[in-house]
């Protein structure tokens, strides 16, 4: 009797072992992030996944021009106005001489360049409260049209609180 109680525990651990040593399991690693903007200056695109990837201008075949691009940011300051400026020059090229696209960047209706001297893209009033904000990047078009050729560049922004003026000082 003992040996048939030994037997059946023993097969019954066995079975509970075989179980456990034939379960499928499955495992997944994803990333998370946030960005929790500072309340006291952001400019952050509204559409997060796009910044980071090659925007293409489409060619429209009917009328022989390029589209444009048009994204908009949440901007916000708590003491001053906003400026942007660009970086470099904007354009977009193949590498060939002679075969470049200029590029018109305006930021909340306001043009931008890459001269040293920013340009103010929200008052000082309305960055206190925040303001959704359109950026627009147009081709123009160059002298003879359109050439054909895979063309590619860059756009950099730089955003920055303005300097506050004698006024501010007071307030």
């Amino acid at each position: 009797m003992i040996k048939q109680c030994t037997a059946a525990l023993l097969a019954g651990a066995t079975a509970l072992t075989a179980a456990v040593t034939w379960a499928a399991r499955e495992e997944h690693t994803f990333e998370v992030s946030l960005n929790i903007p500072s309340r006291p200056f952001y400019v952050i695109p509204v559409e997060p996944d796009w910044i980071h990837r090659p925007q293409l201008l489409a060619w429209h075949h009917a009328t022989d021009s390029l589209g444009k691009l048009e994204k908009y940011f949440d901007m916000r300051h708590d003491s001053s106005a906003i400026e942007a400026r660009l970086a470099t020059d904007p354009l977009i090229d193949t590498g060939r001489p002679g075969e470049l696209i200029e590029l018109r960047v305006t930021f909340n209706d306001v043009t931008l360049s890459s001269h040293i001297t920013p340009q103010q893209v929200l008052s000082k009033e309305e960055a206190a409260v925040g303001k959704r904000v359109l950026l627009k990047i147009e081709p123009i078009k160059p002298p003879g049209g359109y050439r054909p050729g895979e063309y590619s560049g860059n756009v950099v922004l730089f955003f920055n609180a303005s300097a506050p003026n004698g006024n501010d000082a007071d307030a």
